[in-house]
C-alpha cells in the first residue's frame, strides 16, 4: 500500500504511465470500457486520460487494481521519496501546556481579531531543479529559474512530430492569452526522432506551428527524465516560488489549466508572491522576412488540366498555379478561419491535402477539424464534414452507445455534425473520399454524396500493425493499426498510406475481405514500431525511413517523401525495396546538388515530381529519370495582405435591444438574424448615407464561425436587412450587431436625424429547432 500512496502523491510530478491513448508513442492508459459485456474488452479510452492531481482535495484513492501502467523512473528527482520542506506547508502544532485563565480586558482594549490565514492550495509540491546550462534556447535568451521566479509556468514536453501535441498548442495560446502577466509558458523539445534534435528544424517547426513562448532543446531527455517524464505530451504547472504542483499526460483543454492557476491565484496574490509584470521574450516570427508561400504542406497536380494546386498551408489559402508557375487563382483570404463564400472571402486553418474530381477541389482543413469542398467553375467554398471542433472519440455515435450498450454495426455519422480530428490527405476512389485521419490514427471514408462518414481502416491504436480493416469492438486487438496517417496515393486496387510515426508505407484495400499490410516499415517488429527508423536504401528487410509524408503511386512504383532524411526515395510497391532519386540528406535549398528541408508533399505529372519544400518555403521539380532538380519560380505570387482592422465607432450612448435567448435551427451551415429598423411615421432612410453595422461575438470560439465578426457594409441604405452567421455545430452563443442608422423626414425640406442600436442576442443553436432566423426590431426615436 505504501509504493500506492507514494505512486499517487508524486504523479503529478513524476507521469510515467499516464500515457494517454492520444499521447505519442506510449502504452496506453488504463481502459474505459464501453458499459457492456461485448464492450468491456481492454481497450484504452478514447480520451485522454484525466488529469491527475496529488492536491485535490477530492481525489478518491486508486483501488487495489488500478496501478499505473509502469511506474516512475527510479532515478527521477521527482520520484526521490523525501518530499522537500518548505515554510508555506502546514504542520501539525504541538500541544500547549496548561495555562492560567488570561486576566480579562475591556472591549476596546482587545486586540482585534487577526484575519483568517488563506490556505495554501497546494499542501504537497516539490522543487524541481533549475534548467540544465549551455542548453539550446529558441524565442528567448538562456533562462534559469530565478528569470521566471513569481510567475506561473506551464512546462509543455513536446515533440514537433507528434499529433497530440500539436492540439496541444491551441490550449496553450488560449492560456497566454488568458494570462499575459501571470503565466510563462516554456515548451521542453524532448526530440523522438533524431532530426528533430537540431536546434535549427526545432525552429522551423516553431515558426510553422506559430510558437509564441521560450522553448528549449531538451535533445538528449535531460529535463525529461529529470521531470520523470514518460510521454508526449506532458505539462507541468510550476508555482510562483518554483515547486511543481500539478501535471498532466496526455492532451488537455485550456480549462484545466485555468481551474488550477483560478485557485491558487488569491494565495499567491495575499503572500505578495506573484509577479504580474509584464516579460516579453524575442520571438523567432520577428526576425523573418515574408515569402510567396509560407510552409506549403502538400501539392496536387491536375495533368489534363496543366494545374497545380498548392496547400500554402501558413498562409491559409490555396494557391492555383500552371505547370510552368503561371499564377492563376487563390482561394482564401489568407485569414484564420471557417468562413464559406467566394474565394476571397473563405477562410481555412493551415490547410493540407487536397484531392480533385472534375472541377470539385476538396481540401483536408486541417486545424479546423473540418472538409471542405471548392466549385472551381462557381469560385466558391462550402464546409461538408466536421463540426469545426476537435472530435472527442475516433468512433462516431460512442456516446448513444455508452448509453444504450448497443453497438451499431457501423461507426458513421452525418458529415456535418460527425466531428473530425486532423484530417490530413485525401484521395478520390469511384465514388468515395478516403481521408488521413491524423489525430485518431485511421483511414477515414465518405461517400461523395455527403451522406455519411466514418472510419475505414484502423483500430484506433497508435501502432504499425497489418490486419483486418477494422473491428465491430474500438480498439479491438488483432485488426490494423496505423500511425498518424499523413499521405494517400493509390493504384486503383490499394490505398498506399504514408504512415509518418512508424516510419512506414501501408497498403489499405479496397476490397473489405482483405487485409492491410506493410509494403516497408517496422509490422513485423516483436514491439518498439514507433521507434525504429533511419536512412537506408535497400531491400525491404533491410530499409529505413524517417516520418515520411507523403507518397504518390505510379507505373509500380511509390515516390516517397523521406520527410526527415530530406529524401526523395523510390519504393516498389511490390518488393519493398528502397533507393533515394534526389536529396543528399543535409537541409539546404541547392539544386545541384539536389538538397531539401523537410519536403512534405508530392505530385507526379509524366516524368516531372513536384515537391512541396516545406521548411524553404518553395515548388521544387525533379526529373524522375535524371534526378535533376530545379525550383519552380511562381510569377506574380505575393504574400496575402492583413487585413486592417476597422475602427468602431462608439456606442456606448446607442439604445441597447437585450433579446430573451433566441433559438435557430442551422440550415446550410447558417442562421439569419433579420435587422428591422422601424422609422417614425413620415420617416425614411437617407439614400445618401452609407450604412454598415458591426458584428461582435463573445469569446475566442463557439458554434458561430469567428470569421462573421467585424464590419459588414451594406450595398445600399435600408430600413431591413439580413445577416446571415455562418455556423459549425450546435451549442450556445452570444452576438452584438451595433449600428448607426441616417433617417429623414420625407419631404425633400425635412430635417434628417441619425439613431444608434446596438442589438444583444443570446443565441442557441439547435438542430431540433423550429426557424432558421429571427427578427431583431428597434423603434427609432421621433
Amino acid at each position: 500500500m505504501m509504493a500506492r500512496e507514494f505512486w499517487l502523491r508524486f504523479s503529478a510530478l513524476s507521469v510515467a504511465g499516464l500515457m494517454a491513448l492520444t499521447g505519442c508513442a506510449g502504452q496506453p492508459a488504463s481502459t474505459t470500457p464501453i458499459p457492456t459485456a461485448a464492450l468491456a474488452t481492454e481497450a484504452p479510452a478514447e480520451k485522454p486520460s484525466e488529469s491527475t492531481d496529488v492536491n485535490s482535495a477530492e481525489s478518491a484513492p486508486a483501488s487495489e487494481n488500478s496501478e499505473p501502467d509502469s511506474p516512475a523512473p527510479a532515478e527521477s528527482p521527482a520520484s526521490s521519496p523525501a518530499e522537500p520542506a518548505s515554510e508555506s506547508q502546514p504542520t501539525e502544532a504541538p500541544a500547549e501546556e496548561a495555562k492560567e485563565p488570561a486576566p480579562e480586558v475591556a472591549a476596546e482594549d482587545a486586540p482585534k481579531a487577526e484575519e483568517p490565514e488563506i490556505a495554501h492550495p497546494f499542501p504537497r509540491r516539490f522543487d524541481l531543479p533549475d534548467f540544465p546550462k549551455d542548453m539550446e534556447w529558441i524565442n528567448t535568451g538562456a533562462l534559469s529559474k530565478r528569470d521566471i521566479k513569481g510567475k506561473f509556468v506551464l512546462l509543455d514536453f513536446w515533440t514537433y512530430c507528434c499529433i497530440n501535441c500539436m492540439h496541444v498548442l491551441p490550449e496553450l495560446k488560449k492560456l497566454e492569452k488568458k494570462y499575459p502577466n501571470e503565466l510563462v509558458v516554456i515548451g521542453v523539445h524532448s526530440a523522438k526522432f533524431d532530426t528533430e534534435k537540431d536546434a535549427a528544424n526545432i525552429r522551423s517547426a516553431v515558426l510553422r506551428y506559430e510558437v509564441e513562448h521560450p522553448v528549449v532543446n531538451d535533445a538528449e531527455h535531460e529535463i525529461w527524465n529529470m521531470c520523470g517524464v514518460s510521454s508526449w505530451p506532458t505539462v507541468l504547472l510550476v508555482d510562483p516560488e518554483g515547486f511543481a504542483v500539478w501535471g498532466r499526460a496526455g492532451e488537455f483543454k485550456f480549462e484545466e489549466v485555468q481551474a488550477v492557476i483560478e485557485r491558487a491565484k488569491p494565495y499567491y496574490i495575499a503572500k505578495k508572491l506573484l509577479d504580474e509584470k509584464p516579460i516579453k521574450f524575442p520571438l523567432e516570427s520577428e526576425k523573418e522576412a515574408p515569402t510567396p508561400l509560407r510552409f506549403p504542406g502538400k501539392i496536387l497536380a491536375d495533368a489534363a488540366g496543366q494545374r497545380l494546386f498548392i496547400s500554402d498551408s501558413n498562409h491559409n489559402r490555396i494557391v492555383i498555379t500552371s505547370l510552368d508557375g503561371k499564377l492563376i487563382e487563390t482561394i482564401g483570404s489568407g485569414v484564420i478561419g471557417k468562413a464559406d463564400g467566394s474565394f476571397a472571402e473563405a477562410s481555412f486553418d493551415h490547410p493540407q491535402g487536397c484531392a480533385l474530381d472534375g472541377e470539385t477541389l476538396y481540401v483536408a482543413d486541417t486545424e479546423n477539424h473540418l472538409l471542405r469542398k471548392i466549385d472551381l467553375t462557381k469560385k466558391t467554398v462550402t464546409t461538408i464534414a466536421g463540426t469545426g471542433k476537435q472530435a472527442e472519440s475516433a468512433w462516431p455515435g460512442i456516446e448513444e452507445v455508452r448509453l444504450t450498450a448497443e453497438v451499431p454495426e457501423r461507426w458513421v455519422g452525418p458529415p456535418k455534425t460527425t466531428g473530425i480530428n486532423s484530417p490530413w490527405a485525401l484521395w478520390v476512389h469511384e465514388k468515395n473520399l478516403y481521408i488521413a485521419m491524423a489525430g485518431p490514427h485511421q483511414i477515414w471514408k465518405m461517400p461523395l454524396d455527403e451522406s455519411e462518414i466514418g472510419p475505414y481502416a484502423g483500430n484506433g491504436r497508435e501502432d504499425i500493425v497489418d490486419g483486418p480493416l477494422i473491428p465491430k469492438v474500438p480498439y479491438t486487438e488483432g485488426f490494423s493499426s496505423f500511425a498518424q496517417p499523413s499521405g494517400l496515393s493509390s493504384d486503383g486496387e490499394w490505398l498506399f498510406v504514408a504512415d509518418s510515426e512508424g516510419s512506414s508505407i501501408r497498403a489499405v484495400p479496397f476490397d473489405p475481405t482483405k487485409e492491410v499490410r506493410t509494403i516497408v516499415g517496422t509490422s513485423e517488429l516483436p514491439g518498439g514500431r514507433l521507434f525504429d527508423f533511419g536512412d537506408v536504401d535497400g531491400p525491404r528487410e533491410r530499409a529505413k525511413l524517417q516520418h515520411a509524408l507523403e507518397v504518390v503511386y505510379s507505373e509500380g512504383k511509390i515516390y516517397v517523401a523521406d520527410t526527415y532524411n530530406n529524401k526523395i526515395k523510390l519504393v516498389d510497391a511490390k518488393t519493398g525495396e528502397v533507393k533515394t532519386i534526389a536529396g543528399s540528406g543535409s537541409p539546404g535549398t541547392s539544386d545541384d546538388p539536389a538538397t531539401f528541408d523537410e519536403p512534405a508533399g508530392l505530385a507526379l505529372v509524366g516524368e516531372t515530381l513536384y515537391v512541396a519544400d516545406t521548411n524553404n518555403h518553395l515548388i521544387r521539380k525533379v526529373d524522375v529519370a535524371t534526378g535533376k532538380t530545379s525550383t519552380l519560380t511562381i510569377e506574380g505570387l505575393t504574400p496575402p495582405q492583413k487585413p486592417v482592422a476597422a475602427k468602431t465607432p462608439d456606442f456606448s450612448s446607442a439604445k441597447v435591444e437585450k433579446l430573451e435567448t433566441v433559438t435557430l435551427k442551422p440550415v446550410d451551415g447558417k442562421v439569419t438574424l433579420q435587422v428591422k429598423l422601424v422609422l417614425p411615421e413620415g420617416w425614411k432612410t437617407n439614400p445618401l448615407a452609407p450604412m454598415s453595422y458591426y458584428v461582435d461575438l463573445a469569446g475566442e470560439s463557439g458554434p458561430v464561425s469567428r470569421a462573421a465578426a467585424g464590419k459588414k457594409k451594406l450595398a445600399a441604405p435600408t430600413s431591413t436587412f439580413a445577416v446571415e452567421l455562418p455556423v459549425t455545430s450546435d451549442g450556445t452563443d452570444e452576438v452584438t450587431i451595433s449600428l448607426n442608422y441616417y433617417y429623414c423626414e420625407k419631404s425633400d425640406e425635412g430635417v434628417c436625424k441619425i439613431g444608434s442600436v446596438v442589438f444583444k442576442v443570446p443565441l442557441k443553436l439547435d438542430a431540433a429547432a423550429e426557424s432558421a432566423s429571427a427578427e431583431l426590431s428597434h423603434a427609432a426615436a421621433e
